[in-house]
């Protein structure tokens, strides 16, 4: 089935941009300018995926999430013009499922929305069921279980809700305990199609990591740096 994404944005040009893009990948794609009639629609018939602007007028994307929450467990993503990280605190614990700060990649954006409907769909499957094709193994780490099938992470037992971009980061790096992944091999595993991203892109995620890790255990130090070299998971940390 063709998946439907809605695309709220009070910025025309990105609409139609944006629009034809994820068209020509095959989805159905709904375009609202306004927050306020982009919510009556969603209540109404909601998509799969919400692509949302958190800058509006009138209502802003995180109200309007909200607002949509009440009737809809479908996923989101936000956009932002300004890598604000109380927005980005604020729009996680709202239930947006991933965040993409202005001016971003069209080809990130559609990787994101892919990433995000293929763990919603996995995780529809009812426990004790496979999902149908490969499926990969959760990765034990000591206190660490990441769960790339229904892209879930625990630490000592304790659900640590990670985007896609964070997630995809942990696992690079749990994949080899005790190496050292540079920012470059980060990258490219978070983003991948040669999207461009600078090396502070990267610092921002693994603070973001840390903070999320922290907040279930203040002992957290199993992510470490190696200045001027890189980052590691150290499995003794764990």
């Amino acid at each position: 089935m063709t998946a439907s994404i809605a695309l709220v944005d009070d910025d025309r040009n990105i609409l139609t941009s944006v629009s034809i893009a994820l068209q020509s990948e095959g989805f159905a794609v709904r375009v609202y300018s306004d927050s306020e009639a982009a919510l009556k629609a969603l209540t109404e018939n909601p998509p799969d995926l919400a692509v949302l602007d958190i800058k509006m007028p009138r209502m802003d994307g995180m109200e309007l999430l909200r607002r949509f929450r009440e009737r809809s467990a479908a996923p989101a993503i936000f956009l932002t013009s300004k890598d604000d990280e109380l927005d980005e605190a604020l729009g996680l614990a709202m239930g947006a499922d991933d965040y993409i700060t202005k001016p971003f990649s069209q080809r990130l954006l559609i990787a994101r929305i892919r990433a995000i409907l293929r763990r919603t769909e996995a995780r529809a499957v009812p426990e004790g069921e496979q999902p149908a094709g490969p499926v990969a193994e959760p990765i034990v780490r000591g206190r660490l279980k990441l769960d790339p099938a229904r892209h879930r992470v625990e630490w000592n037992g304790h659900d640590v809700t990670l985007t896609v971009t964070e997630f995809l980061i942990l696992d690079s790096l749990a994949q080899r305990p005790g190496f050292v992944k540079s920012r470059d091999q980060l990258m490219d595993a978070a983003y991948q199609d040669d999207v461009y991203v600078d090396d502070r892109t990267i610092d921002s995620h693994i603070k973001r990591l840390r903070r999320k890790f922290r907040a279930v255990d203040d002992s957290f130090k199993a992510i470490e740096t190696l200045y001027g070299v890189g980052y590691r998971f150290s499995e003794e940390a764990a």
